[in-house]
């Protein structure tokens, strides 16, 4: 015996397209401008600055396909559909987030003691208008960071980007207030190390999702208490929680009640009380519950959580 809630293909994302398109857009747009400006100012914080945006806008490219995808009602051998594709994307966003901070590394670490000459005053105005863009871009993603790891990833990298034009700025200040080119090096310096443990924040999220961890937030041992404190219900076994995509939390559980309950019919009550429980305490609406008597456990596997 067994109950749950059908969904829908959406996910948290879906509604995000407009946002993420919009924002590869600006991103697009700022990495033209950091590419020219690193080629007529000599900056390699702009050039650095550039080569995160041109994977931010890789990352965002790739999120916006996953979610399309995603949206593809399930059917055959995907019963979830696409939906898992959003975490991959959130992968990859990871991996190009830590590849771009290991080249910014390298390339300024090979610049200490020999500073090339910088124009700082194309650089400033450059900057400027990228930090402006990545103002715009983080006021449109932030009502969806919250809810979707795609759009999470997104808003980590344009927030890096934001913090980058801010170091490219204080850089092209102290280089025309002093004359002082190393100021270009360290503020490369500082971009790579923005970008490191915002790639590996997002990366353990995903991974998370991908080895089928428990949803943050939800504690396994409270979610068994609270099941065997359902009226009738005397046990519970191979209870597992764990994430489809974002905003999709699902669990499934063997439940053993007694047999009044299920010789009453009351089978039906034991399990709308489950899935109240479950929603309402711990918002797991995608539940499973398999009912069984207590003399069911001899027609199992003898190995149970």
């Amino acid at each position: 015996m067994g109950h749950g809630h059908v969904h829908g293909p959406a996910t948290a994302a879906g509604g995000q397209r407009r946002r993420l398109a919009l924002v590869l857009g600006l991103t697009l747009a700022v990495l033209v401008a950091e590419v020219v400006g690193a080629a007529l100012t000599g900056s390699l914080a702009l050039l650095a600055d550039a080569g995160h945006m041109a994977t931010d806008a890789a990352g965002i490219a790739l999120a916006l396909g996953a979610v399309g995808l995603a949206q593809r009602p399930p059917g055959g051998r995907r019963t979830f559909g696409w939906q898992r594709l959003e975490i991959l994307a959130a992968v990859a966003n990871g991996l190009l987030l830590i590849a771009v901070a290991v080249f910014v590394l390298v390339q300024a670490v090979r610049r200490i003691g020999n500073p090339p000459e910088v124009d700082s005053g194309p650089m400033l105005v450059i900057a400027g208008v990228g930090l402006a863009v990545n103002l715009v871009a983080l006021a449109v993603l932030h009502q969806g960071r919250t809810t979707s790891l795609n759009v999470r990833g997104a808003y980590l990298e344009v927030l890096a980007d934001a913090l980058g034009s801010v170091a490219v700025v204080v850089a092209a200040l102290v280089i025309a207030a002093t004359g002082w080119t190393p100021a270009d090096t360290v503020a490369s310096l500082l971009i790579g190390c923005l970008v490191v443990p915002r790639a590996w924040h997002l990366l353990r999220e995903a991974l998370d999702v991908l080895l089928e961890a428990a949803p943050r937030g939800v504690d396994m041992a409270q979610v068994r208490s609270h099941i065997l404190g359902v009226d009738g219900v005397v046990g519970v076994h191979d209870l597992h929680a764990w994430t489809i995509t974002s905003g999709l939390p699902v669990l499934s559980a063997h439940v053993v009640v007694t047999d009044e309950a299920l010789d009453a019919g009351h089978g039906g009550r034991v399990l709308d009380a489950l899935c109240e429980c479950l929603g309402s305490h711990f918002d797991v609406a995608h539940c499973t519950f398999q009912l069984e008597s207590g003399a069911h456990a001899g027609h199992e596997s003898p190995v149970h959580d």
